[in-house]
C-alpha cells in the first residue's frame, strides 16, 4: 500500500511545501537556512501498546539508533503517546548517514542488545520524575491506550526479540511514515526500505471517568485540570487566554503561586488535550485550589476581556511571521499528515484566527469544563462542582476470604471471577476477565491490575491463608498474555507482617496472679466491710443509749467510734491494693 498525497490537503500548499514520497515514504520539504534537519515520523507510540508489552515501542526506538553510537551529529529519538521521531540536524550527507542508518537498523535490529537496552530503559525510568499531570491520563482512560502514560514500562522485564521483531515489521513501515526535510531538495543517497504496511489509525479512546468534572486528590504543592476538547484553533487560543489568566490571578494578583501555566497537545487527528497548572506552598494550597476553581469558573461564564483574546491572537499571528515559515511549519504538516488532521495554509490560519470571537472562547471554557478533571492536593473540590473519581469498584466479588494480618478491617477475597480487596472505605476488584496485566514474583507476590486502572496486591506474607493452592488457582485463572513474569526479591525485601510484642514473662505471672489475688482481696473487703457495719450499728446503739440515760458517758462513746477508723483505714487499703492487681492483668 502507498499512501496517496494527493486529496490530504497538500495540494493546497504546495506554493509552499513541496512533497513526493522515497521509496514509498511520504516526504515533504521546504528550504531553510542553516543546516539541513529533517525527521521521520511513525504513527505508533505508548496508546497502541498493552499494559504487558508497555516499553515496547520505545525498545525499538533505542535499538535503532544503537548503531550511531558516539556521533557528532545532533540527533534524537522520541517516543510520545501517538507517534515516534527520528530527528537530525546536520549537513547533507550527514542527515543521510542517519536517516540511513535508521531506517537500516529498523529493517534488522541488533536484538543482540535487547537485554542490555532493557536495563537502560528501567534506568531511565527509575530517574525520571513524572510530571506534574503524570496521573491523570490512567484516571481519565485506565491501564490501556492513552492511559499508559501513566503506567511503568513492564515489557521493559519480559518482552522477547521476537515480539520486538514482529513489532517493528508491523508498525515501522513505509506506510505508517512520514518524513519531512528542510532542503529545496531529496538528497541524494538515500536507502530508506522499509517493509510495506498499512496506516494506522490512532487509537480509540477508553474512559475510566463515569462522570465529569471529576476530581482526584494528588501530591501537594500542585493543581492541575485536564480535558479533552475537539481540535480547532478557538481551542489553541483558549489555551494560550487559560495560561495567561492563571498566571495574573495565581501569581500576579493572588501572590500564590511561582509557576501558572497552561498547554494544548494534540492527542489524535480530532482531539487534543488542554492541561492548566499552578503550583502552591503548603501554606497556600486553599488559596491555590480557590483561585484556580475561580479562574476556570470566570472564563466559562464568558468573562473574558477582549484584550485578553487580542493578546493571545496576536502571539499566535507572530509565528507567522517566523523566517524561513515553510521549513519552520514542517514539523507540524508532517504530523498532522500522520495523525490525518486536515493541513491549513498560512493564509487559511491567519483567517481562522482573526475569526476567534470571545463567544468561541467561552464554549471551548465550556466544553472543558464538561469533560475536566481536577487534581488537588489531598483535599475535596464537591463545592466546586467536581464530582469524585471514582476510589473503589462498585462490586466485591465473592470468593474465599483471606484477613489481612497487619489490619484486621482488610479482607483480601480471591474468587473464580476474580479478586477483591474490601477495605472500610469500599473494595478494590479486578476482574481476570478484564486483568490488563498480572506480575507475578517466584515467592507468590502477585499484582493484577485491571483495564479500569484499579490494581490489587496480593502478598501471601500478609494475607491469613493465602496458599500456593490459592495463588495457582489465580494464575489458572489469568490469561497467559497478561501475565508479567518480575524477578526475585531481596528476602529483606519480601514484606512482612508487623510483629506483635512479645509477652514478658513477668507480665504473664503476674497475670496469673493477678487473677487469683483480685479474689482474695476481694473476700477480704467483704469481711471487714460486714465488721465495720457491724461496730457502726453497735456504736450507734451505745450512742442512742448514752445519750438518752442521765448520766451521759462521752468517753464510752468516743471509744466505740474511735474504734471504727482502723477498719475503715483497712477497707481502703484493701481497696488500692485490689486496684493494683487488677492493673497488673
Amino acid at each position: 500500500m502507498t499512501t496517496d498525497l494527493h486529496g490530504s490537503g497538500l495540494d493546497a500548499l504546495s506554493d509552499l511545501v513541496s512533497h513526493t514520497t522515497t521509496q514509498g515514504i511520504p516526504t515533504l520539504y521546504a528550504p531553510g537556512a542553516g543546516e539541513v534537519t529533517a525527521g521521520l515520523l511513525f504513527r505508533v507510540g505508548r496508546a497502541d501498546e498493552t499494559l504487558p508489552t508497555a516499553g515496547i515501542t520505545h525498545l525499538v526506538e533505542h535499538l535503532a539508533l544503537h548503531r550511531l553510537g558516539l556521533s557528532d551529529l545532533h540527533y534524537n529519538g522520541t517516543t510520545s503517546m501517538t507517534y515516534t521521531h527520528f530527528q537530525v540536524t546536520g549537513d547533507e550527507d550527514e542527515v543521510v548517514e542517519y536517516l540511513n542508518s535508521v531506517c537500516a537498523a529498523l529493517r534488522d535490529l541488533p536484538l543482540d542488545r535487547l537485554e542490555t537496552e532493557k536495563e537502560i530503559l528501567r534506568t531511565e525510568a527509575a530517574g525520571r520524575g513524572g510530571g506534574p499531570d503524570s496521573q491523570l491520563p490512567l484516571w481519565r482512560y485506565g491501564a490501556q491506550g492513552y492511559g499508559l502514560t501513566s503506567c511503568n514500562e513492564l515489557g521493559t522485564r519480559t518482552l522477547t526479540a521476537d515480539q520486538v521483531r514482529q513489532w517493528a515489521e508491523a508498525r515501522f513501515t513505509r506506510d505508517n511514515a512520514v518524513l519531512w526535510i528542510t532542503s529545496d531538495h531529496v538528497p541524494d543517497g538515500l536507502d530508506l526500505t522499509l517493509p510495506a504496511g498499512t496506516r494506522i489509525s490512532a487509537p480509540a479512546p477508553t474512559s475510566a471517568l463515569p462522570v465529569t468534572p471529576a476530581y482526584i486528590r494528588g501530591d501537594d504543592g500542585r493543581v492541575v485540570f485536564n480535558a479533552v476538547v475537539r481540535r480547532s484553533t478557538a481551542a489553541a487560543v483558549f489555551a494560550d487566554v487559560l495560561g495567561r489568566a492563571l498566571y495574573r490571578d495565581l501569581r500576579q494578583e493572588g501572590g500564590y503561586s511561582y509557576s501558572a501555566e497552561a498547554d494544548y497537545s494534540p492527542r489524535d487527528a480530532d482531539f487534543a488535550t488542554l492541561t492548566g497548572y499552578a503550583d502552591a506552598l503548603p501554606q497556600k494550597q486553599d488559596a491555590v485550589v480557590g483561585g484556580f476553581v475561580d479562574t476556570l469558573a470566570r472564563l466559562r461564564a464568558g468573562r473574558i476581556e477582549q484584550a485578553e483574546l487580542d493578546s493571545a491572537r496576536a502571539k499566535a499571528l507572530k509565528a507567522y511571521n517566523t523566517p524561513d515559515l515553510s521549513a519552520a511549519l514542517l514539523p507540524s504538516f508532517a504530523l498532522s499528515l500522520l495523525l490525518g488532521h486536515r493541513l491549513l495554509t498560512p493564509e487559511q490560519g491567519r483567517a481562522e484566527l482573526h475569526a476567534v470571537t470571545v463567544a468561541d472562547l467561552r464554549e471551548v471554557a465550556r466544553e472543558a469544563w464538561a469533560d475536566g478533571l481536577l487534581q488537588v492536593p489531598g483535599r475535596d473540590a464537591d463545592w466546586a462542582g467536581f464530582t469524585p473519581a471514582p476510589q473503589y469498584s462498585e462490586a466485591a466479588l465473592t470468593g474465599t476470604r483471606h484477613q489481612s494480618l497487619g489490619d484486621e478491617r482488610v479482607t483480601l477475597s480471591i474468587g473464580t471471577e476474580g479478586v477483591s480487596l474490601l477495605t472500610p472505605g469500599g473494595p478494590v476488584s479486578v476482574r481476570y476477565d478484564a486483568c490488563a496485566a498480572m506480575t507475578a514474583r517466584p515467592d507468590g507476590a502477585r499484582s493484577l491490575t485491571g483495564n479500569d486502572g484499579f490494581s490489587v496486591t496480593i502478598e501471601p506474607t500478609l494475607f491469613r491463608g493465602v496458599t500456593p493452592e490459592r495463588i495457582a488457582a489465580v494464575d489458572a485463572a489469568v490469561s497467559a498474555a497478561v501475565v508479567v513474569r518480575m524477578p526475585a526479591r531481596d528476602p529483606e525485601r519480601i514484606p512482612q507482617p508487623p510483629e506483635s510484642e512479645p509477652e514478658p514473662e513477668r507480665a504473664r505471672q503476674r497475670r496469673g496472679q493477678g487473677g487469683t489475688a483480685g479474689r482474695g482481696w476481694t473476700a477480704a473487703l467483704w469481711f471487714f466491710g460486714v465488721l465495720a457495719i457491724a461496730w457502726a450499728m453497735l456504736g450507734t446503739a451505745v450512742t442512742v443509749d448514752e445519750t438518752g440515760s442521765a448520766h451521759t458517758d462521752g468517753a464510752r462513746i468516743f471509744l466505740f467510734w474511735f474504734l471504727e477508723l482502723p477498719l475503715l483505714w483497712q477497707i481502703r487499703a484493701m481497696r488500692q491494693r485490689r486496684a493494683r492487681a487488677r492493673a497488673d492483668c
